[in-house]
């Protein structure tokens, strides 16, 4: 199943405020606790550097991230009132999705539970 990936830009208060760009990435196979380690990295970061750190860093986590990061910064630029150059990532957060139930077989005929965990990831840009 493709991760479900869905963008808005939403106005940061009244209508005279600076506006803010999100996207959010849904039922991302991965756990959330892996996904926030990569996550912790571009917390508060301009956008190019948060792209270049998640270009080079070297966790399977990294990609997905990037990829809403992207969408995040594709979102702005449909937006004339925002300045690209001076974004930054003002919130990046990883939420719990549903869980896969699995179950491998033990000793004695006995069965394990295994949880297979999604997340879900939500990028909010906003200028300096």
């Amino acid at each position: 199943m493709k991760p479900a990936l869905r963008a808005d830009v939403v106005p940061a208060g009244d209508l005279e405020s600076v506006m803010e760009a999100k996207a959010v990435a849904k039922y991302i196979r991965m756990s959330p606790q892996k996904m926030r380690l990569v996550v912790d990295l571009v917390r508060g970061k301009e956008v190019e550097e948060a792209k270049r750190i998640l270009l080079f860093t070297r966790k399977y986590a990294a990609d997905p991230v990037r990829k809403v990061l992207l969408s995040a910064l594709a979102n702005a630029k449909q937006n004339p009132n925002i300045d690209e150059n001076i974004l930054y990532v003002k919130e990046i957060f990883v939420d719990q999705g549903p869980s896969l139930k699995r179950w491998r077989a033990r000793a004695q005929g006995r069965a394990a539970s295994i949880k297979k965990r999604m997340s879900h990831v939500t990028v909010i840009l906003d200028e300096q």
